[in-house]
């Protein structure tokens, strides 16, 4: 079974997942975790970055939309997105959590994704 370092999606409380105008998506990962399945993987090297990129769907469409990226692990990857503009109804976002670690000259990047359910409701 692979530990699961993140991403884990952050809410104010697990039944908040209906959204309303512009909201601040947020992710977690726990770096202990991240860095057993780097061991197990055989992979070293000091990690250089981490970025969280996000995306949105319809529920049931094929297509991933970016929402936007960020590098800022210290306030847990923030995002903005404003929804007003969405039809009102079910909605996919993604959080694909990208870290990168370089070792000598070898550069190795895993990727961990996080697939929420939110509501949309304006």
């Amino acid at each position: 079974m692979p530990f699961d370092w993140g991403p884990h999606f952050i809410v104010p409380s697990e039944s908040l997942k209906s959204f309303s105008g512009v909201v601040r998506l947020r992710e977690s990962l726990d770096e202990g975790l991240l860095h057993k399945e780097l061991e197990e993987l055989g992979i070293s090297g000091a990690v250089v970055n981490i970025t969280n990129p996000w995306y949105f769907r319809k529920k049931g469409s094929g297509s991933w939309i970016k929402i936007g990226e960020s590098q800022d692990m210290e306030e847990s990857f923030p995002v903005r997105w404003d929804t007003s503009k969405l039809e009102n109804g079910s909605y996919e976002v993604l959080g694909l959590m990208h870290v990168s670690l370089l070792d000598h000259e070898t550069e190795h990047t895993i990727a961990r994704q996080s697939i929420v359910d939110v509501t949309i409701h304006n």
